[in-house]
């Protein structure tokens, strides 16, 4: 990167690919030779930025300045002003929202002031699809380091004084894993990362692999050496093809370069990576389902012990990470354990990648030192609550999480504090709620996932969870009562101590967080049979304000059943039996006469 006098970075990330990237690239790269500059500017496609809300972007080096929203249009603006004239484009800064002026470095922008980026440091910055520019990175020097300088052993003991833990949701201490692995003795191991990313709302892996494939690469390597595998594995989600395609280029590039093969580096060291992959099945998360799903049999879970490290893949010491975890490994190497275990809480060690999603004005991809607050996640990264609604929740480790409310927004988080609270750290999706979701309503959306993500293998999972979901069903359409309630306590409890594997263990957190939390809702639906939110349909009835409606007819003339009545220029009525709550008539009055309870 250094022979040019400005870089030009376009996120290359699946979102900002859907909306024309590539063309702003292609649009770019024209306008820049069309100037005669193609020999001093280079216009890189590169991983994401991570503030998804605002893509496409197109970041400026050295100067680094932040283009938002950014347009296949705009490219000969941005070059004939900024590349040669040397002046911003003010109209694709972004807006701080709260002063209205234009920022233009994204140093000073509050999305990424409370930012630490360690599994992301490379992604929006090189471009992933070229090894060299990785390498420039410190990139393969802490394989160089393990295999020339330190011993199987040593690699681990940093790994395990460093305190970093499994960012799959587990929160496994991963040294120790890597021990258990490296103690079983076999004539083959392996080493498996899992990239089967399933929560709802969840990419972190999935933006690692397409912004910095290699650090994942050379992160199994160094679990290879470890652990003495020669043998490592990706299951990736098949329907991540972006993913797919520029980690096989990194492999491909790896081999070239005898970073992977035989004889690496000239020190003997063996170890290659292949890929396989998942259909999409949320249980194959859980690593002996996953490695079942490998060996061509049915994605399904079995008990532990033994556990991997012991019999894994084809009965062999296995080790399974997740991406994340694997994008951490090169940097603590090269910069200690001392430097990574500085960073964090006491049990909670360096960052975490989260997927930040829902009723929020920053959606988007952060990584923040364990720790921080959710309040500082959700207000000061996050930018707040859309349109000036009231927090009401958000929703921590994807399905299988729970819900916390506004007096756990001071909480640091960290994978203790977040159990203690009855959620968990997952994977790190993390979903926003407003006034205006119903918590039942949104107890019963996981519960249909978890319903249907089951494998089916053990009872209380299989029918547990079916049951758990017909339950809220009555509930959100008013035919509950309170013996559903105590009904869906117990059971939640009893999937939760019985269930085979964590799918199923963790799978009623939803339910019994948002009846700890939002009781209140719930006998509101039960006893009342009203939904304090207006979500739940069947629960809702539409009502014309005497003091608003004018007689213009419009509602009565757009509704499909016609159970609205009245003469022109006076108060109409809705008939409840025939009403069938589209809410066509709300949405079509002019004058706020209609509302729903």
């Amino acid at each position: 990167m250094s022979n040019y006098k400005m870089h030009v970075l376009v996120c290359g990330g699946t979102g900002c690919l859907s909306a024309d990237a590539a063309q702003i690239v292609d649009n770019l790269r024209d306008e820049v030779k069309a100037a005669g500059m193609d020999g001093d500017v280079q216009v890189l496609k590169t991983g994401c930025f991570g503030f998804c809300e605002k893509g496409p972007i197109v970041k400026m080096l050295p100067d680094n300045t932040f283009y938002v929203q950014v347009k296949p249009e705009d490219a000969k603006e941005l070059v004939a002003e900024h590349i040669v004239k040397g002046r911003k484009v003010e109209r694709l800064l972004f807006e701080d929202p709260e002063t209205s002026e234009r920022v233009s470095d994204s140093k000073n922008m509050d999305f990424y002031k409370k930012q630490m980026r360690i599994a992301l440091r490379n992604c929006g910055f090189i471009d992933p699809d070229n090894i060299e520019e990785y390498i420039a990175r410190d990139g393969y020097q802490a394989i160089g380091k393990a295999l020339t300088e330190m011993t199987p052993q040593q690699v681990i003991d940093v790994m395990k004084e460093s305190g970093l833990r499994g960012r799959g949701g587990g929160g496994f201490p991963t040294g120790l894993k890597w021990e258990f692995a490296m103690k079983n003795e076999a004539d083959q191991k392996y080493v498996i990362c899992n990239a089967d990313e399933g929560d709802p709302g969840a990419f972190m892996d999935r933006s690692i692999l397409e912004g910095d494939p290699h650090s994942v690469v050379e992160a199994m390597a160094i679990c290879g050496y470890a652990i003495g595998a020669s043998k490592g594995r990706v299951y990736i989600r098949a329907e991540y093809p972006l993913a797919i395609k520029r980690l096989e280029k990194a492999i491909d590039d790896a081999r070239e370069y005898g970073l992977l093969g035989t004889d690496i580096l000239g020190t003997g060291f063996e170890f290659d990576i292949e890929l396989t992959y998942g259909a999409g099945a949320f249980v194959c998360g859980e690593e002996t389902a996953l490695i079942h799903s490998m060996e061509g049999e049915r994605g399904e879970p079995t008990t532990k012990p033994p556990f991997p490290a012991e019999s894994g893949y084809w009965g062999k010491p296995t080790n399974v990470n997740n991406v994340e975890t694997f994008a951490n490994v090169p940097v603590i190497l090269l910069k200690g354990a001392e430097w990574y275990g500085k960073i964090g809480t006491e049990r909670s060690k360096g960052t975490k990648v989260f997927a930040l999603a829902g009723k929020i004005n920053n959606v988007g991809l952060i990584e923040v030192p364990m720790g921080t607050t959710l309040r500082e996640v959700i207000y000061d990264i996050g930018g707040g609550i859309k349109d000036g609604k009231k927090f009401k929740s958000v929703q921590t480790g994807g399905p299988s999480g729970g819900c916390l409310t506004e007096k756990d927004l001071d909480t640091p988080i960290d994978f203790d504090n977040l159990i203690a609270k009855g959620s968990m750290m997952g994977s790190g999706g993390m979903i926003v709620m407003d006034e205006d979701d119903c918590m039942p309503a949104v107890a019963k959306f996981y519960l249909e996932f978890t319903e249907e993500e089951s494998c089916g293998k053990c009872t209380p999972c299989r029918v547990g969870t079916k049951r758990l979901s017909e339950l809220l069903q009555l509930i959100t359409e008013g035919k509950g009562t309170m013996a559903h309630l105590d009904e869906m306590k117990r059971l939640s409890r009893v999937i939760k101590d019985s269930a085979l594997c964590g799918l199923g263990q963790t799978a009623p957190n939803p339910v019994l967080s948002t009846m700890e939390a939002f009781w209140d809702e719930y006998e509101a639906h039960v006893n009342d049979k009203k939904c304090p939110a207006g979500q739940c349909s069947s629960l809702l009835q539409y009502f014309i304000l005497e003091d608003k409606c004018i007689g213009c007819t419009k509602c009565a003339r757009v509704c499909p059943t016609n159970c609205i009545s009245g003469e022109v220029k006076k108060l109409h009525v809705i008939d409840q039996e025939k009403c069938i709550k589209c809410g066509a008539c709300m949405d079509n009055c002019k004058f706020k006469a209609i509302i729903k309870r």
